[in-house]
């Protein structure tokens, strides 16, 4: 690879994550913290999830052919710059109705001008490196930055507040949770400078709206497959951001320990992501994927059995395996459109319309996390969450075999 290349493949590894920092990664890692700083329950965090799904759908399916039609390099920084103006708001630590209302604009702001693009710019870096080591590397490195975050969160949260973190009073943990959001609300406005002045113009970009290939890409039976395969696996991803509270109330960890724990299963995401690219390009991607399903239902099986609550190292290892299975999974499920033979020039479209139904998870997971949760404290709770992702792994494990055999039946 050139340099420019490699430049290019490491501002997206970095805006590719950062974009989602503010949105959703604090919360994955800081969920017990956040509960108690915004003085609220995992159902009314669930209702500013929806609130993100709804909008996304729509602007999955818009930001398709605004990704064809316009350029990149102008589109991503914008989408960061607004997203880091929402970290702002965050900052003052408003009521769950304003947190709602930001969530709708999170929304927008990181699918409608960044995501399809996103997605193309992977696949134009793909026709140098192969599909799967580009998707896989490009989530190999957010797996890289999100773990770093995470890592520099747990630090700051630790540093800032008491030695006892049990004893915190709220006003300290207020303060020092504002902290870590202010922080990556400066840093998600500086990636914004970096990816304008990185990437590159897109020379495939049409000068108007491709209708005729959005109906070719309708069309296809393998892209209504695709989707359903993305939708299984984003339930997977839904689920980490259950893991620190899961230690917490099953391992009874305090808010560091858990987001620790949280921490950990981050690295899982970059080794995942560069493995099942390689096994991608040297295999197929459908089989990858299929093999990922099967571990996410045996891990998410083990996990909500119960049987290891007591075992606490188990637990953590099943966890982290579980978690290798479900980044893996997120690192090539959209080379899949190599395997479809779909027209570069398609690509953000077919990316809105596979998102349109992929992602609906960011409508429905986080609502049905709160009730599942909030009615049934401790243990059992999380046992029945990790009982739906097996439902949805074994979903996902039967799409991907039918994905393989149309692909495998095409001359």
């Amino acid at each position: 690879m050139k340099l420019k290349d490699v430049l290019i493949l490491v501002t997206l590894m970095i805006i590719g994550e950062v974009v989602f920092i503010l949105p959703f990664v604090i919360l994955r890692i800081f969920r017990p913290t956040f509960l108690t700083v915004f003085e609220t329950t995992n159902l009314e965090i669930g209702t500013a999830f929806s609130a993100y799904g709804i909008v996304a759908m729509i602007a999955y399916f818009a930001g398709g052919p605004i990704a064809d039609r316009f350029n990149p390099k102008k589109l991503i920084p914008f989408a960061l710059l607004m997203t880091s103006l929402g970290g702002i708001w965050m900052y003052t630590i408003p009521s769950m109705t304003s947190m709602i209302v930001l969530y709708a604009f999170w929304g927008a702001s990181t699918i409608l001008l960044f995501w399809s693009s996103f997605v193309k710019a992977q696949r134009i870096l793909g026709l140098q490196t192969g599909q799967g080591k580009s998707f896989g590397l490009v989530d190999a490195g957010r797996g890289v930055i999100a773990a770093l975050m995470a890592f520099v969160a747990v630090f700051l949260l630790d540093h800032l507040i008491p030695n006892d973190p049990d004893s915190v009073s709220y006003l300290n943990l207020k303060c020092a949770f504002q902290s870590i959001i202010l922080i990556f609300t400066i840093f998600t406005a500086l990636c914004a400078v970096l990816a304008y002045f990185v990437l590159e113009d897109d020379q495939s970009s049409s000068p108007g709206f491709n209708m005729k290939g959005v109906q070719s890409i309708v069309k296809k039976s393998v892209i209504w497959k695709h989707a359903i395969i993305v939708l299984c696996a984003y339930v997977g991803y839904k689920c980490t951001d259950d893991f620190s509270l899961y230690a917490s109330d099953t391992l009874h960890y305090d808010d560091v320990e858990s987001a620790r724990l949280a921490a950990i299963t981050f690295w899982a995401r970059p080794v995942a992501a560069v493995i099942s690219g390689i096994i991608a390009d040297k295999w197929l991607t459908s089989k990858t994927i299929i093999a990922g399903f099967i571990i996410t239902a045996i891990g998410s099986a083990l996990i909500a059995s119960g049987w290891m609550v007591r075992m606490e190292v188990y637990l953590v290892i099943t966890l982290t395996l579980t978690s290798v299975a479900i980044y893996g999974l997120r690192g090539v499920y959209y080379a899949l459109f190599e395997e479809s033979q779909l027209s570069l020039k398609v690509t953000g479209s077919a990316a809105g319309i596979v998102s349109v139904i992929g992602y609906t998870p960011d409508i429905f997971m986080g609502p049905l996390m709160g009730v599942i949760l909030d009615h049934n404290p401790g243990a059992l709770g999380h046992q029945y969450l990790f009982m739906v992702l097996v439902g949805f792994s074994i979903l996902g494990l039967l799409v991907a075999i039918s994905f393989l055999r149309n692909h495998l039946a095409t001359p």
